[in-house]
């Protein structure tokens, strides 16, 4: 356990320098200019000139990298160009309520996916089948920012459920996530339906049934154990997804998360910002695929965990 531990951190700090670098490269070639973002339109090139070398913004890509690179192996994710604050401080007040709708988008997601999904491979070719496929391509093809303005003219509008935006409240919270788990729902629908159909035919299922074992204790206890396998490897990479997101859902909600953050930096060219963003969202991915890899030898005792150095 400790050995694959250790190559896998050893793989996430690898990791973690290259998105560094792609995303440091990306900011650098990018037309907009920081420094003239902060002087503001009516500013003198003189005045530019001095902001771009206040913020280090004049010197070479290397020069620029290698600093970025020695203050973040020291912890030290930069000050943000608009809010004059510590980037991490600013980072570290927007995560408990990303965290939240995430975790609320994960019970929708599987929720919804898991029920139709099962229900679906119970009865192969009904009616009810073809219209839970249906549903989940409907949601797997709906754009997020499309889902969250129906939502809102539906239930806040029209309905007058649930409030329009912002944070603190249970209700607040309810059309977001349900909002960010649609498109999950549709992924596991059809994860677990294929899934669910292959277990269902196994030898063991027949003998459970011969037994006279009841059909829905065959299907949540016998099947679905053994079909739960590469769902919880999609909880691991939906935390990347939720991330991404999470900027359309939260900005469209006003809700005070990361992906909020991450959208107001891209429009102020705060570069420290969304270099701590994405960095952020890159732990998040690497964290989700490896609690969802330890967690799957616990359901299926014939994974075995394997050093990524090991081949």
């Amino acid at each position: 356990m400790m050995r694959y531990l250790a190559g896998r951190l050893g793989q996430a700090a690898l990791l973690l320098v290259g998105v560094s670098f792609v995303t440091f490269v990306l900011l650098f070639i990018l037309p907009a200019d920081p420094a003239r973002q902060l002087a503001g339109r009516s500013a003198t090139p003189d005045t530019v000139e001095a902001i771009r070398a206040q913020l280090g913004l004049d010197r070479p890509f290397h020069e620029q990298y290698a600093r970025y690179l020695g203050n973040l192996l020291q912890g030290d994710l930069g000050r943000s160009y608009a809010q004059k604050t510590e980037v991490t401080e600013v980072i570290a007040a927007r995560i408990p309520p990303t965290l939240l709708l995430m975790a609320g988008a994960i019970v929708v997601e599987l929720a919804i996916g898991i029920t139709l999904g099962v229900l679906a491979a119970r009865r192969p070719g009904s009616r009810f089948d073809h219209g839970a496929m249906i549903l989940s391509f409907v949601g797997v093809s709906t754009p997020q920012f499309v889902a969250g303005i129906l939502l809102l003219y539906v239930f806040s509008v029209q309905l007058d459920w649930f409030p329009v935006g912002g944070y603190g409240t249970w209700k607040h919270l309810v059309l977001p996530a349900l909002t960010l788990g649609i498109l999950g729902a549709g992924w596991y629908s059809r994860m677990t339906r294929s899934a669910m159909l292959d277990v269902l035919a196994r030898d063991f299922v027949r003998t459970a049934r011969a037994k006279g074992v009841s059909e829905w204790r065959v299907v949540l206890v016998h099947a679905l154990r053994n079909a739960v396998l590469p769902i919880i490897a999609m909880i691991g990479i939906d935390i990347g997804l939720f991330v991404s997101g999470a900027v359309i859902v939260e900005s469209v909600f006003g809700w005070p998360g990361v992906g909020q953050l991450a959208w107001q930096a891209i429009q102020q060219v705060d570069i420290p910002i969304i270099m701590g963003v994405t960095l952020v969202a890159a732990v998040a991915i690497i964290l989700g695929n490896l609690l969802a890899d330890l967690v799957a030898p616990f359901v299926d005792p014939r994974v075995r965990l394997q050093s990524p150095t090991h081949r």
